[in-house]
């Protein structure tokens, strides 16, 4: 059975992360996406396309979407990236738009749920959504790719923080090399 995924995309830099896991992803998954307006505006300043997916969009002011209710099943959600105002809302419970309410509907019905964080420095509060986040059963990621494989691209440098986001997911994938021990 084929598996089915929410993706949202807000407005923190790096949009470039959704677009590779939305490649990913719509080639194995039923996915649902739902882009805030300021993804949307960072998507058009960093000259990314998030259309033309083969997807079911939504907007993130319907509140009425199917993926807003617990009753509809889905395998989990990503938001990708998560700005902090996002993690904020979901580390406290606010759900006044879509990518909230579904990421509070991920938490009550205990599915997964990834939040890849693209900010830095953190501030206190930052920390503090994390670790709430986290308590709630949300996964926190930061994108923070490794420099073990000598990355050549900003591509590759993508990829790996993707794969990692695939593999929380339990998506299978070819995006970059895993870890194979260190000859000393």
């Amino acid at each position: 059975m084929k598996k089915e995924f929410v993706v949202g995309v807000t407005g923190a830099s790096g949009v470039i992360y959704a677009h590779r896991l939305l490649e990913v992803l719509c080639d194995q998954a039923t996915v649902h996406i739902v882009i805030s307006d300021t993804a949307r505006q960072i998507a058009g300043i960093e000259g990314v396309d998030l259309t033309g997916f083969d997807a079911i969009y939504a907007e993130n002011s319907n509140l009425a979407a199917d993926i807003a209710s617990g009753s509809f099943r889905y395998d989990g959600m990503a938001i990708v990236p998560c700005s902090m105002k996002t993690l904020a809302g979901v580390s406290n419970g606010l759900a006044d738009n879509l990518i909230g309410r579904a990421a509070d509907v991920c938490l009550k019905e205990r599915r997964p749920l990834l939040l890849l964080l693209r900010e830095m420095p953190l501030s206190r509060i930052h920390l503090k959504n994390m670790l709430a986040a986290d308590d709630a059963g949300a996964t926190v990621m930061v994108a923070s790719p490794p420099f073990y494989q000598n990355p050549e691209t900003i591509d590759d440098l993508v990829d790996m923080v993707v794969a990692r986001v695939l593999d929380h997911m339990g998506v299978n994938h070819r995006l970059g090399a895993r870890w194979s021990g260190y000859d000393a």
